[in-house]
């Protein structure tokens, strides 16, 4: 379909900081596939960029004044709130996310807002230090709560000068996101789907432990992609480098055997389990409960294994029923005989898919934010995804996911026909 949302009346609300110039692109994009798009503007973001420039684009009047009622026949913000299929914010300043959460209504924006029952998607953008505050952290869980969607801000140079999380997603990136809520297919609706991510990290003492290098950054990117097709998303985290994605329930564990109970607890209500979290294979035999002081030029630490939790969940869903079968996907993070190493594991382990990458190559493994791998079934290389961001490899991953899910569907079907 060329203009997918044709037929779609999108509220944008625009905010006052210097990424509110990208709403015009915003707004040329989403006419452009066919929206009626309606603005509204809070005083501080006409100050970065025109309402008549949005007014142009969009062909419709921009909103900015409450009180500025020009049709007797009707209420502005009421009219507007009622008209939207969907309300958008982009930029969302901190301020907009607090009068959001607490249910302020001071100015155009706020009041409309609150009015409608259209569903939220809020692309906020702000200084690195304003987004990492508690005080918007708790604004943006308890907003994602309510089941408002977040295209979460990318990492990058700040307009402030700082460089690190903050800026506006993309214009394409916040797009997609928005024919995903209104047209786009839900083939994960219905389904619970679990993830693990990060490192966990093994006591040695109070103040000392063993870990590895995991970020969580693929997990998240898994959970995310797999909340915004539908899923019911259900995400165990160990050590990460960031806070973990809205819209779904956080589970958090230090160690691998808080890990392994959290899994096991969860696996009767759950469809898809995908393991991406790096547990540490091995903990110290004994946790010190003091810290330990130096006492010899060497130091000889005996560690025992930890429970294999992908074998535990791969044996324990080889015991249920063809009907409550979990689809099994697993991670192998090597460093040399990728696929050997990785085939296997799937055989052992019995997963349906196993995901297998060099870990030592350049712009793959721990910490990047891009990935390389290749998917493995049983019948050997499914397809190797080549260098891309983590988020697109999340995709890509569960299309393959999906493809064979409705693939196992569908011959299940064909027995109980037979049957």
């Amino acid at each position: 379909m060329d203009k997918p949302l044709t037929g779609k009346t999108i509220l944008l609300g625009i905010t006052g900081g210097i990424a509110a110039y990208k709403a015009a692109t915003l707004c040329s994009r989403l006419v452009s596939l066919g929206a009626s798009v309606k603005v509204i503007m809070t005083e501080g973001a006409t100050k970065f960029i025109t309402p008549l420039t949005l007014q142009i684009l969009t062909r419709h009047p921009v909103a900015t004044d409450v009180f500025d009622e020009r049709d007797a026949a009707g209420v502005q913000h009421i009219d507007l709130a009622d008209a939207a299929d969907l309300a958008v914010i982009a930029p969302a300043t901190a301020n907009i996310l607090s009068k959001l959460a607490n249910g302020l209504a001071d100015d155009m924006l706020s009041t409309t807002l609150l009015a409608t029952t259209a569903p939220l998607l809020i692309a906020p953008a702000m200084n690195v230090h304003m987004w990492e505050h508690p005080a918007v952290i708790d604004n943006v869980n308890k907003l994602a709560s309510r089941g408002v969607t977040f295209v979460e801000p990318g990492t990058g140079q700040l307009a402030c000068g700082y460089v690190g999380k903050g800026r506006l997603a993309e214009p394409d990136e916040i797009v997609g996101a928005i024919v995903n809520m209104l047209v786009g297919p839900k083939p994960l609706q219905g389904k619970r789907v679990l993830v693990t991510a990060g490192g966990t990290i093994e006591r040695i003492d109070p103040v000392r432990y063993i870990t590895n290098d995991s970020s969580g950054k693929m997990g998240f990117a898994i959970a995310e992609a797999a909340r915004n097709r539908g899923a019911e998303v259900t995400l165990i985290c160990g050590r990460t480098d960031a806070a973990a994605p809205n819209g779904m329930r956080i589970v958090r564990v230090d160690s691998a055997l808080q890990m392994y109970d959290a899994v096991m607890s969860n696996l009767p209500n759950t469809d898809v389990i995908v393991k991406a979290a790096a547990v540490a294979d091995y903990r110290p035999l004994h946790q010190e409960e003091h810290k330990m002081k130096k006492t010899s030029e060497a130091l000889t630490l005996e560690l025992t294994r930890n429970p294999d939790i992908l074998q535990a969940v791969g044996d324990w869903n080889a015991d249920q029923l063809d009907a409550d079968k979990l689809f099994v996907i697993g991670f192998a993070a090597e460093t040399m005989d990728v696929e050997k190493h990785a085939l296997d594991k799937l055989n052992r382990k019995k997963c349906d898919l196993i995901v297998a990458n060099n870990v030592a190559a350049a712009g793959a493994g721990f910490g990047t934010e891009t990935n390389i791998v290749s998917v493995y079934a049983s019948e050997g290389l499914v397809e190797h995804i080549p260098q891309m961001t983590k988020k697109a490899v999340a995709e890509r991953l569960w299309d393959i996911a999906q493809a064979r899910m409705n693939r196992l569907n569908d011959q299940g079907d064909e027995k109980g026909t037979k049957g």
